[in-house]
């Protein structure tokens, strides 16, 4: 088992480049189905989320051209099945869009029900209710999601979601821009990965207005045609980065972003005390030598966000003073506390709430990865503590991180992968 290995004490230094949004790329592969001409998507992150959906694609029959690590040709015209159950993209949260894309294109789809992270109740009651409204019979049999609009298709309609859901919103979003009539959806989520689905259907022909607000209004086409189009960055791997600075009282320019997208997390660098500098499209964190206690709670966009949380209790477990996060919308999110109290964290957590203590330092420890944003904060800690830490679970941060130690290792980190403990002896012998 691959585990991540890190000499700590190190102030991270230098630059780093920013890879395509996962979030964004996972709905951007589905929604290119819907087309029977070429859809091109370029700046894809090159992660094991996006290979298992691309594996996917592949496997229900759409023609699937890997130009490169970055950039993929996807052909809906011959796919060959709309059921979609294998292995790899039950490990996947974001299978479920296959759903939303094949029942708008087909009006029928079977998708096995969603795998992904273990941060807490993650429901699809909002999808169901959007399928329904658009007129589809949907149930659940034998783990798969059958939903299915008869001869007549789907239907336009009023959906309004009970919460504000990111996932909910962009499969309603797939499945009504080939619906018959015009569909309103309400209180939808307002993500820049939201904006950037719209985007590229209204690319590729759809007729989609309001994303990015809580009122999205889509007018069904009867196709969708072929499309160029490029993937955001990604605002997590981003803000990891610039807690990263924060963390190790380092020095990061961060290239390849969108500032606006990262609002929420730069206003909090600040409060801590950071020194930003802000670009066009890349943004400087130094952070200080003594960070100041905060207190934060996570909300949808443009809210700070989820995805954000852990990174941001590792850097405060350093802070001085007492600091608080709120979680808001997962409640099975602190699962990394007990891995960061190993380390010397003094972190309370009560309900949804994490009381964190600033203490003087972290020492390393092996520690163990419980998902995707938790593994990346626990390699911030090991880079923030004295000694030797060991990441295991690697494989979740490799679901969203590309080559995420050697990005740590062109900042001065000391990591190395490692899959044995003669390896592991070879590492301590070599930095001691």
């Amino acid at each position: 088992m691959e585990r991540y290995i890190i000499k700590g004490g190190t102030h991270l230094q230098g630059e780093v480049e920013i890879s395509g949004a996962k979030n964004a790329a996972l709905a951007l592969l589905a929604a290119a189905v819907m087309a029977d001409e070429t859809v091109t998507i370029d700046n894809l992150p090159d992660v094991s989320d996006i290979n298992a959906l691309i594996d996917t694609i592949a496997e229900i029959g759409a023609i699937v051209e890997r130009v490169n690590r970055h950039c993929v040709k996807i052909n809906g015209s011959t796919i060959s099945s709309c059921v979609v159950n294998n292995e790899q993209v039950k490990k996947i949260r974001a299978s479920y869009y296959l759903l939303g894309a094949l029942l708008g294109k087909f009006s029928h789809a079977q998708v096995t029900l969603p795998g992904g992270c273990n941060i807490g109740s993650r429901p699809i009651d909002q999808h169901i209710k959007g399928f329904k409204m658009l007129g589809a019979d949907v149930k659940i049999e034998h783990g798969m999601i059958i939903a299915d609009a008869g001869d007549e298709g789907l239907k336009g309609n009023h959906v309004f979601f009970d919460v504000v859901t990111v996932g909910a919103t962009i499969n309603v979003m797939l499945s009504a821009v080939m619906a018959h009539g015009n569909t309103i959806i309400e209180n939808a989520a307002k993500e820049p990965h939201v904006v950037d689905v719209a985007n590229m259907l209204n690319s590729m022909g759809a007729r989609i207005k309001g994303a990015g607000t809580d009122v999205i209004r889509i007018t069904g086409v009867e196709k969708l045609h072929k499309s160029e189009y490029t993937v955001i960055p990604d605002q997590i791997e981003a803000g990891t980065f610039m807690f990263a600075a924060a963390a190790t009282k380092g020095n990061i320019l961060v290239k390849n972003v969108i500032p606006k997208h990262l609002e929420a997390i730069t206003a909090k660098l600040l409060e801590t005390g950071c020194y930003i500098e802000e670009y066009d499209d890349a943004i400087r964190v130094i952070g200080g030598d003594n960070l100041n206690a905060t207190h934060v709670k996570t909300l949808p966009y443009p809210g700070y966000p989820t995805d954000m949380q852990p990174q941001m209790a590792v850097a405060l477990t350093l802070a001085n003073g007492t600091s608080t996060i709120t979680e808001g919308v997962y409640e099975n999110r602190f699962k990394y506390v007990d891995e960061l109290t190993r380390m010397g964290a003094d972190i309370k957590v009560e309900g949804n709430i994490a009381i964190i203590t600033g203490v003087d330092k972290l020492t390393g420890a092996q520690v163990n990865t419980p998902d995707l944003r938790a593994g990346a904060a626990l390699v911030i800690a090991g880079i923030m503590a004295d000694g030797i830490t060991i990441v295991e679970d690697i494989v979740y941060i490799r679901r969203g991180y590309e080559r995420f130690e050697e990005k740590l290792r062109g900042l001065g980190a000391i990591i190395e992968i490692v899959d044995s403990d003669k390896e592991i002896q070879k590492f301590k012998l070599k930095v001691s």
